[in-house]
């Protein structure tokens, strides 16, 4: 009988020990954040906040040709571990030191492959590790969210895979959307409606595609990835046309770490404008020297039509030795150590190696340098993937960084082409920035010679770029990465007398709105998108613009409500900087701002540029106010419809 009762001990012992480990549970250092992973015929997790479910029975596979990873898993085993280090950005767009505090728990399964996942304070994390030999094809990758409930969505939804991610955003409740709506590029916003946000995005992509995402019209999502492209087509000289794909989304190494997918959860917006998640989960700094790279502002031509004017413009203006000298002299007087040439620089879009002759290149560069002025040069992606040489022949030259433009996808072979330019670019001490791009991932911290992207629809579009839109970029495509919004604008409108053309171009929102985008938006080469004429009669905020930096040591958000307005904090050594954002919903808004984060028994002056009392109908108007203040006091701020605030505090 004795005998039967430890049998039946044991018995029992072994069920309740396979049901412990096929039932896991990772919670979060500071306990709020749980996932809750069982191991069935999928791989599921849920998570939960403070005890709340805000993603339940979601699924993750990895389709390869003869496996499918996750599919009916076996644990071999397990390894937990508690992690907190100090981690330095080489460019530091929101903190000069980053907090990296996580619980991990890694699971180890039959079929060689593992699934790690990572608990922060503010989110979590996974990703899929393979042990296999050789190459592998992989034709799909499963990643499936379920709500709970009916969240609300905020998405940008291309028509196809060929995308500059540029669509403005959408709004769409989960449960209507469907498989046959167009799908959303990285990153969604989701709003549970109670309380809590999840931003998802994914980080440390290399030698596979990005992610896209589409509804199931069951209330839930599934991802979706562009197949590898195998066959080109001529299509123009700035880009080619695919004419053959393979029927798997990558092919690539069986020993590797796949992308992380991440979701950044939040119980305050303000919670999403400071997080570091793409950073902390990204490949580390692979540059031995990193003296040469010096982010910056930089003057730009191209949305002002190159077009300087008035007494002291002597010359016929244009793409012409005299006007870029005139840009030069402008960017040495304010400080900008950078002027970026855009199309017309070259003789032509095919040939990087012969400037155009009414141009003068090389007396541009030699004058620049004289000037302390460094030049940028702008670029198709075809013409530099058909002269790879070029970085080597631009270093020689003198040139200090590249604009690359219109890669439109981001496929596998695509995502590969920026990191053989981001390597070869390092190589000879060129900074890149990506244009016609998709979303930063990761590349950046790896190779931080990568200082932007664009990928957002920002001032190129002139009444297309509007402040109901921008508002939801600090929360959305800037809270993953630098962003090339390319801010600045001198002429200033409100939506409904909107009138714009080049060479006049004119922005949405009011001047305080466009000065405040300089501390609101992170970029580590931030343009001056307007005329230097405009600049030098508008003294007063061509002065506090090319004042702020474009890296930080320190980011307060103060206030923030997604879609609607932006208060953020930010300090450089000594000096902090305030910038506001809001957006067209109301005639005015007006905010109490703390002061709690200023240094102690320390007064300083502070002097804003806030919105004048007829912003709301022309939005040139703005006020000048300075005031001593200390920490622990609030100083009142008013904005205007697509208003803005923007002070500095010394």
């Amino acid at each position: 009988m004795k005998k039967y009762f430890l049998l039946s001990l044991f018995a029992c012992y072994l069920s309740l020990s396979a049901q412990a480990q096929k039932n896991l549970e990772l919670v979060s250092p500071n306990g709020d954040i749980k996932v809750s992973v069982r191991l069935a015929d999928k791989i599921y997790y849920d998570v939960s906040c403070n005890n709340e479910v805000l993603l339940k029975d979601n699924s993750l596979q990895l389709k390869l040709k003869n496996q499918t990873l996750g599919e009916q898993p076996k644990l071999a085993g397990q390894k937990r571990a508690s992690i907190k280090e100090e981690l330095t950005p080489i460019v530091p767009l929101k903190y000069s030191s980053v907090n990296n505090e996580y619980n991990q728990l890694l699971l180890n399964l039959k079929g060689n492959y593992s699934v790690e996942f990572r608990a922060f304070n503010d989110g979590i994390a996974y990703r899929f590790i393979t042990r296999q030999k050789g190459d592998i094809e992989v034709f799909g990758e499963d990643f499936s969210l379920q709500f709970p409930a009916d969240y609300l969505l905020h998405l940008q939804q291309p028509g196809g895979y060929k995308t500059a991610y540029e669509e403005p955003y959408t709004h769409v409740t989960s449960q209507s959307w469907q498989p046959s709506d167009k799908r959303s590029v990285l990153p969604i916003l989701i709003d549970t409606r109670k309380s809590y946000k999840i931003l998802i995005s994914e980080s440390d992509l290399s030698d596979y595609p990005c992610m896209f995402l589409q509804g199931t019209g069951k209330n839930g999502v599934t991802s979706t990835f562009p197949k590898v492209p195998l066959e080109f087509g001529d299509d123009g000289d700035r880009s080619l046309k695919i004419l053959k794909e393979a029927d798997y989304i990558a092919k690539t190494k069986g020993q590797r770490n796949f992308p992380w997918r991440y979701f950044v959860i939040t119980k305050d917006d303000k919670q999403i404008l400071e997080n570091t998640m793409t950073y902390k989960l990204a490949t580390k700094n692979q540059l031995q020297d990193v003296s040469w790279i010096k982010p910056g502002q930089v003057s730009w031509e191209w949305w002002n039509g190159a077009t300087p004017y008035g007494q002291d413009v002597t010359f016929k203006a244009g793409c012409n030795l005299e006007t870029y000298k005139y840009f030069i002299d402008f960017a040495s007087k304010f400080g900008i150590p950078y002027i970026i040439m855009d199309e017309g620089w070259a003789k032509s879009t095919r040939d990087p190696y012969t400037p155009n002759p009414d141009v003068d290149l090389h007396e541009l560069i030699r004058y620049g340098k004289e000037k302390n002025v460094g030049i940028v040069l702008w670029l198709t992606w075809l013409v530099v993937e058909n002269n790879f040489d070029l970085f080597k022949t631009f270093n020689e030259w003198g040139v200090k960084g590249v604009k690359i433009d219109f890669m439109d996808r981001s496929d596998q072979w695509m995502v590969n082409f920026y990191e053989r330019v981001a390597q070869e670019a390092a190589k000879h001490h060129l900074f890149v920035d990506f244009h016609g791009s998709f979303k930063p991932a990761g590349l950046e911290y790896k190779y931080p010679n990568v200082l932007s992207y664009e990928g957002v629809r920002g001032m190129e579009q002139m009444g297309g770029c509007v402040p109901d839109n921008s508002v939801y970029l600090p929360f959305m495509r800037n809270a993953v990465g630098p962003m090339d919004y390319t801010p600045g604008a001198m002429i200033s409108m409100q939506p409904n007398i909107y009138r714009s053309e080049r060479p006049n171009s004119a922005s949405i929102g009011t001047r305080a709105y466009q000065m405040a985008l300089f501390v609101i938006f992170e970029s580590g080469l931030q343009m001056l998108a307007d005329n230097p004429t405009l600049y030098y009669r508008n003294e007063d905020c061509t002065r506090f613009i090319t004042q702020v930096p474009v890296t930080w040591d320190e980011t307060v958000a103060l206030d923030a409500k997604v879609g609607e307005y932006v208060i953020v904090a930010k300090r450089k050594g000594e000096k902090w900087y305030i910038g506001g954002m809001t957006n067209n919903k109301e005639n005015e808004r007006q905010f109490e701002i703390n002061l709690d984060f200023l240094k102690d028994n320390k007064t300083y002056r502070l002097t804003s540029f806030e919105d004048g009392v007829n912003a709301g109908r022309q939005a040139m108007d703005y006020r000048i106010n300075s005031s001593n203040v200390k920490k622990g006091q609030r100083i009142s701020v008013k904005m205007a419809r697509n208003g803005g605030f923007a002070a500095v505090l010394e």
